[in-house]
């Protein structure tokens, strides 16, 4: 299947003029008499305006000439300089049935979609505006027949291509809202979730509090704290539309700051202060209470300074049973957000990693305090690697000494023999009144 490629333009070889093309086209779409005379007369929009409104026939060509036919009339509306008027209704012929091709057809129409997307130029103002309509009819089409999944591949290349585009605050909020619609049909929530975010941002400071802002403020909260997988929400907060919340709808604004920032204790107390402010909301209790433990176990790992969590300081704060501990444990290294692991033994959880739900003053004098330690453990390792460091040369200086000792106590041992024997063959000289001593012969095993 053909992919949306904005920095590049897809090229389409035809042989022919506009006149010729237009009127085989025409008599393809069994109106060449009266395309005919216009042509004659250089009319180019009339000629189009006849054929565009006959195209829907090519809905039924066979399969194997639809995508032909279809490049051939984009080539020719492509050469008007009204193509605006003339692209969305090829556009909107797209998005209805496949009647030659059932099986085949909606992937068919796609690869049209994205073909007329792609040979549009890419330093063109006018192919720009174009692209943003095509694109448009493209998120529609995805949306009534699927191919998420093609789409998804595209999503990151988009905030550039409304850049590039030029496209205004109104149009890049109607892009994004479709593209979180289409992700929330296809279960893709986080997604969902991030484009309702860039659609929020797109209001101006005079807007945020008009109906359309506060209304999509509103569904960003409830999909951000209800979604099972989302546990960032400082991103949210910074946002103005959310944070006029505070103002037009406070109990929901205060409810995103627990989750935010607070705890399980904070969050029972909203509800005996609220009660019933859930249930009228139709939220999901169960899923906000299982969220806001998990979220409370996340604090409680970031907050200890040494690394262990006794079991009993997890079930106070999660308010759980004793039994029930290690299966919270495993729940929050599943979400993501702490990792480490549990000692049966010393009934402890051993803290190796774990998410800051906010970064405050707060946070930073916990990192200051932890480098201070990991400075002194590190004063402590290089003196102990500098006292092992001395006492090896110590050891090796005291070796290289009993060495020389050794080998000077063996010097001296040699010459002393020797002199010896001298001094016994003077006496043996005198006393026989010899001549020379005879060599001495060494010593070998057959003396003994």
């Amino acid at each position: 299947m053909a992919t949306l490629e904005e920095h590049s333009q897809q090229v389409v070889f035809v042989d022919g003029t506009f006149a010729e093309l237009a009127q085989e086209m025409a008599d393809y779409l069994n109106v060449g008499d009266e395309v005919k005379p216009l042509l004659e007369k250089d009319q180019k929009d009339e000629v189009l305006k006849k054929i565009i409104i006959a195209s829907p026939a090519l809905n039924s060509v066979p399969e194997k000439e639809f995508q032909s036919s279809y490049n051939l009339l984009v080539y020719l509306v492509l050469q008007s300089d009204n193509a605006g008027m003339f692209l969305p209704r090829v556009c909107d012929n797209l998005t209805k049935p496949i009647t030659s091709s059932p099986v085949h057809g909606p992937g068919l129409a796609l690869n049209v979609l994205t073909a007329v997307f792609n040979q549009l130029k890419v330093e063109s103002e006018r192919d720009n505006a174009l692209r943003y309509n095509v694109f448009m009819a493209i998120l529609r089409f995805v949306k009534l027949n699927g191919f998420y999944d093609t789409l998804r591949r595209t999503l990151p290349q988009i905030p550039a291509w409304l850049k590039k585009w030029e496209t205004d605050e109104e149009d890049q909020r109607k892009l994004y809202m479709e593209i979180a619609e289409i992700a929330h049909d296809a279960g893709d929530d986080e997604t969902s979730y991030q484009h309702v975010l860039r659609a929020l941002r797109t209001f101006d400071e005079d807007e945020i509090k008009e109906e359309e802002a506060q209304k999509l403020a509103l569904r960003a909260l409830k999909t951000s704290i209800l979604a099972p997988t989302h546990y960032d929400f400082q991103d949210l907060l910074a946002v103005p539309a959310i944070q006029s919340l505070s103002e037009s709808h406070p109990l929901y604004h205060e409810l995103l700051v627990i989750f935010a920032e607070k705890d399980l204790e904070d969050y029972n107390d909203f509800n005996e202060e609220h009660e019933g402010f859930i249930e009228k909301e139709h939220l999901d209790g169960d899923r906000l209470h299982r969220k806001i433990r998990l979220l409370t176990f996340a604090s409680l790992a970031a907050s200890t300074s040494n690394q262990e969590i006794p079991y009993a300081s997890i079930e106070k704060a999660l308010q759980i049973p004793p039994e029930d501990v290690e299966m919270w444990a495993i729940d929050v290294i599943r979400a993501g957000l702490v990792e480490g692991k549990l000692s049966q033994s010393k009934k402890v959880f051993l803290v190796h990693y774990t998410t800051y739900r906010v970064f405050t003053e707060k946070q930073w004098r916990e990192v200051g305090d932890r480098l201070d330690g990991w400075k002194v453990l590190l004063r402590d390792v290089v003196a102990n690697l500098r006292r092992e460091q001395a006492n090896a040369e110590a050891h090796k200086k005291r070796e290289a000494e009993e060495l020389e000792r050794r080998l000077a106590n063996v010097g001296l041992g040699g010459p002393s023999g020797s002199g010896a024997g001298m001094s016994s063959g003077r006496r043996g000289g005198g006393g026989g009144g010899g001549g020379d001593r005879a060599p001495r012969r060494e010593r070998n095993d057959d003396d003994d």
